[in-house]
């Protein structure tokens, strides 16, 4: 028969035990791919923000990938996926070495992650497994180095129309969007994990609409809208077009963000970016997207439906 005192020391030495296992156990990684941006965008002002927001949390590390610069040798650019809990992307450029394509489907049909933001929108407009992954992109370049490469032929559009998901194949269009501006979001999928907790509106600082994105449209939730004013942006489309959405592509997960603006010319703070909504909702996909969960909490400085919330950087 084991004294009090023994069976205390037992317990203490069980609580220290499994702590130190607990603190033994690595955060989940993941993989911040980045490296070229069309002359529209900014990759290197964008993504250091991105990777802070993420390391943020302390739900994860963050290693950047960076590719090769636009123009230069891509063959040997092969970042190993199975490593990571997920891929998050600010990307838009060369395409990739076809097998560094078909290790990243492989990576996300056996259960991977993938975060795509903003501008990562445009790229790969001919890749059909990428088309899947993200459900709906933006311009993407044609071979004769013009824009517009998703035109119809590139699948539908994602409309919301009477409290449900349409999906538009006949508008005519290629992406567009109005001028950039502070406007309200609409959340869609209030139970989701990602939403859970957000307000059913809040006001997201200076950024663009991306509207009339095309493509498969497959397997896709939105979770939330944007609905330009057309009597002062009247090249808006007057749709509720998608801003944050969720896809699933075999047993992998995808958190699809279009918001996150960054021009070249932009100077700090990006408020896109600094946007307490936009920064949130990027934590929280990302979680979801990497472990199928979200246990982070609702900011108290999150966007209202009266008012913006932009953080400094």
């Amino acid at each position: 028969m084991h004294s009090p005192i023994h069976s205390l020391k037992l317990t203490a030495l069980t609580l220290l035990l499994s702590i130190a296992g607990l603190a033994a156990t690595p955060m989940p990684k993941l993989m911040l791919l980045t490296g070229q941006s069309n002359k529209y965008h900014d990759w290197t002002k964008s993504a250091p923000l991105v990777k802070s927001y993420l390391e943020q949390t302390g739900l994860f590390t963050v290693d950047v990938v960076t590719s090769p610069p636009a123009g230069a040798d891509m063959t040997k650019f092969s970042p190993k996926f199975s490593d990571y809990a997920a891929i998050v992307i600010v990307y838009e450029g060369d395409e990739w070495p076809a097998a560094t394509k078909a290790a990243f489907v492989t990576y996300m049909k056996n259960g991977g992650g993938l975060v795509s933001i903003h501008d990562t929108d445009n790229a790969f407009p001919y890749w059909k497994e990428w088309n899947e992954m993200i459900a709906v992109g933006g311009w993407g370049f044609k071979a004769d180095g013009n824009i517009g490469a998703r035109d119809v032929t590139a699948g539908p559009m994602i409309r919301w129309r009477d409290g449900k998901m349409v999906l538009d194949e006949i508008t005519p269009g290629t992406a567009t969007h109005p001028a950039r501006h502070d406007f309200p979001i609409v959340t869609r999928a209030p139970e989701h994990p990602i939403m859970q907790g957000l307000p059913a509106s809040w006001i997201h600082a200076s950024d663009e609409i991306y509207s009339q994105l095309r493509g498969p449209a497959k397997n896709v939730t939105v979770l939330a809208t944007a609905l330009a004013d057309k009597t002062t942006h009247p090249t808006a489309t007057g749709e509720n077009e998608p801003m944050l959405m969720t896809i699933t592509y075999g047993k992998g997960r995808i958190f699809h963000t279009t918001l996150g603006h960054v021009s070249p010319n932009e100077k700090p703070p990006f408020t896109s970016l600094a946007c307490a909504g936009f920064i949130t909702t990027l934590q929280r996909g990302t979680e979801w997207a990497a472990t199928g969960n979200v246990t982070q909490k609702i900011p108290a400085d999150f966007p209202t439906a009266e008012k913006i919330s932009v953080r400094n950087q």
